[in-house]
């Protein structure tokens, strides 16, 4: 047989069934031309599956016009849009190369139209308003769906007129492309970099895990000596132990200055028409702001509740920013004098000297206790010890990159609840930070014929949820030992992952993370609590040499220690909200110079002087890029949230499997399937307050 022959027979992958462990993607399978046949062929059959609906002579109802725009997954047929655009945007961010770049590039105002054509069907919304106007008896989860159903044509359009609906059409798509491109020019800038050095000396301070890291990153890009990054497990340990001054300024610089430099990844115009297209986009449809619009569907419920907690949070927290501040400014004129000024890239390297001489502790200590195979086995047993659940890892199922581990999730009672990935360390083609996302969502089937008229019973559909991180690599010496940020960043997209995998209610939409952007950081947050716990540190952290425990004076110390800087880091967290806020509450066009509107936007929350010459709006991904813009105080906000819930914990025991029970019954387990605060009071039996946050960081006292 023929090549060509054998190659006419090759069907898409996206088209059949997976024939994998759990129907999982099966990655090695897809080639880079199956996605955009895929992406087409799911446009055509969507189109198809909306005009069987309009066309649809019977009376609008609840079953034969919100479950098919909710996209009931009874038909395989018909979800491989959705499918295929699920694996791809994973793909963009977790293992990405020029190929896909360009075909996202492609694709974004052909997908983006689709959406717009969808949203803007004025004859779909036209029944979907029928059912919101004559809708009989629902349950609770259906009138969610119905509501959010509704509520997104409208947002998206619907009432407007026909230049109205055009008019939006090209602010999506276009914002659509901005995000893409901003998102590639980060990325591009950000694997640009690298500091090379090939003198020893140059290395002064550093530890040798940082040591034998840089020399791995030299070796694999066929170098001598020892390459830095600005990947965080690479360029966090430099800037803190690093007692070259200039080459810490030269890693600080290069990570502030990302795409302001005059060259094609410049993001300052991008950043400049994002924020305007957002704001005409709000107006269009009735809002005097972006964070208007926003904030009809968040908890915070307006802009001035945002700026009142933000606002209420400086003023609790900086006074005690300040004199920590001023201590490492301390330290550093022991060294320097008055003639000199503390600037940015020695913050880290005086503030860990500062912990040393309070605490004797840093984060190289504590590694060699963090190996990252018995972390996960710490990480699971956590979850096994609160919900009973067990992690089995499954190697026949398909992964995208050998970094990748794939495990089957039992429930309690031994029934299969998801499979669960994990990705742990950086590499070329992969974005910075961390995150949870899914592969496939969790939804209840009910009893359907299939297309051969067969009688099929109600099944669960079980989530395939993922976890993407850019934790410490192994090395040729040492395996892969984590520092306590690490494992508290594990713990949190680990929080994100259970909130999918304990995914429980009937649609798809409203499953799992799929809540309000101020109420989803609560799971991740909660599960941080968790790690300066000496009961749970108790559980893994093992020298990975000696298979010693973690003495307890080293534990004592972590719990002594954990407020250290917190006023700080808290200022830092509410200077990102001030700055989001600000682009997203102006009502008029945004013609600023982005570099100095950011130094005024955020200033209330800044300890010490800006440098005029660096950026965070043009890499702030969570604003311009990843849902977050007029929302990134979601973070504060949950914050609040979680230090509440977890004092419930500490009342009645923080492995008690019944308030844990309680936790995923209340709100891990419901989605989005009613209000947030609802959800929440259910668990706690009241609203939360930002006492137990305020006891938590040192800056009031409990009350006994």
């Amino acid at each position: 047989m023929t090549k060509e022959a054998s190659s006419e027979k090759r069907i898409n992958p996206f088209f059949l069934p997976y024939n994998t462990p759990h129907e999982t993607v099966p990655f090695g399978d897809i080639r880079l031309e199956d996605y955009e046949q895929a992406f087409m062929e799911g446009i055509r059959r969507d189109d198809e599956e909306i005009e069987k609906n309009i066309n649809n002579p019977e009376e609008p109802t609840f079953e034969n016009t919100l479950l098919r725009t909710d996209y009931s997954k009874g038909d395989h047929y018909y979800d491989l849009l959705d499918r295929v655009s699920t694996v791809f945007s994973n793909m963009l961010s977790a293992e990405t190369n020029d190929d896909l770049d360009a075909l996202a590039q492609k694709m974004s105002p052909i997908l983006t139209k689709h959406a717009n054509d969808v949203a803007l069907n004025s004859k779909l919304f036209a029944r979907v308003k029928y059912v919101y106007e004559h809708h009989g008896e629902l349950t609770p989860e259906e009138n969610m769906l119905l509501q959010k159903s509704y509520d997104g044509f409208v947002r998206s359009g619907a009432l407007l007129d026909d230049a109205g609906k055009e008019r939006l059409r090209m602010l999506t798509e276009e914002a659509s492309l901005l995000s893409l491109q901003f998102s590639q020019n980060l990325l591009k800038e950000n694997k640009a970099f690298e500091l090379h050095i090939t003198d020893e000396q140059d290395l002064d301070g550093l530890p040798e895990t940082a040591r034998e890291a840089a020399a791995l990153a030299a070796r694999e890009r066929q170098k001598e000596g020892w390459v830095f990054t600005l990947d965080h497990p690479s360029m966090s340990p430099f800037m803190t132990y690093s007692t070259r001054r200039e080459l810490r300024k030269q890693m600080y610089m290069a990570k502030n200055t990302e795409c302001i430099h005059d060259n094609s990844e410049n993001n300052l115009e991008i950043c400049k028409r994002l924020i305007n297209l957002r704001r005409e986009l709000a107006q269009l449809l009735g809002y005097e702001t972006f964070a208007d619009y926003v904030m009809v569907h968040r908890m915070a419920g307006s802009a001035a509740n945002v700026y009142k907690l933000l606002h209420e949070l400086i003023d609790a927290y900086k006074p005690t920013a300040v004199e920590e501040v001023k201590e490492v400014e301390a330290l550093f004129a022991k060294d320097f004098g008055d003639e000199e000024k503390m600037q940015p890239w020695d913050f880290a390297f005086y503030s860990h000297k500062l912990q040393m001489e309070r605490y004797n502790l840093d984060s190289e200590m504590l590694r060699p206790y963090f190996q990252l195979d018995k972390v996960i086995g710490g990480v699971f047993g956590l979850a096994n010890r609160l919900y009973g659940i067990t992690f089995k890892e499954n190697k026949d199922i398909p992964v995208y990159h050998p970094d990748v581990k794939a495990y089957e999730v039992f429930d309690r009672d031994g029934a299969y609840l998801a499979v669960f990935y994990a990705d742990f360390h950086p590499r070329k083609g992969k974005q910075g930070g961390a995150w949870m996302t899914e592969f496939q969502g969790q939804w209840i089937e009910r009893e359907h014929k299939n297309a051969q008229g067969e009688i099929c019973p109600e099944e669960n559909v079980r989530p395939h949820v993922s976890v993407v991180m850019n934790l410490t690599k192994p090395t040729d010496e040492n395996p892969a030992l984590l520092t306590l940020g690490e494992v508290e960043t594990f713990l949190h997209e680990f929080g994100h992952s259970l909130h999918g995998m304990f995914a429980n209610t009937r649609f798809e939409s409203l499953s799992g993370t799929s809540v309000w952007w101020d109420f989803v950081e609560l799971p991740s947050q909660f599960m941080e609590n968790y790690a300066i716990e000496r009961d749970f540190l108790r559980t893994f952290a093992f020298h990975y040499k000696t298979g010693e425990p973690l003495p307890d004076e080293l534990i004592e110390r972590i719990v002594r220690s954990r407020n250290f800087m917190a006023a700080y880091g808290c200022l830092r967290q509410v200077a990102f909200g001030l700055l989001d806020m600000a682009y997203y509450t102006k009502s008029e066009e945004f013609n600023d110079d982005i570099i100095r509107f950011e130094k005024e936007a955020w200033k209330d929350a800044i300890i010490f002087p800006q440098l005029p010459d660096t950026c965070m709006t043009v890499q702030f991904s969570h604003i311009m890029a990843g849902g977050y813009a007029a929302g990134y105080y979601s973070y504060k906000w949950a914050e609040v949230l979680d230090a509440d819930a977890f004092s419930v914990f500490k009342r009645e025991g923080i492995f008690n499997q019944q308030t844990a029970q309680r936790f995923r019954d209340c709100i891990l387990s419901r989605g989005g399937t009613e209000h947030p605060m609802k959800l929440y009071k259910r668990f706690r039996g009241g609203e939360p307050t930002i006492d137990a946050l305020l006891e938590r960081n040192g800056i009031k006292k409990a009350e006994k």
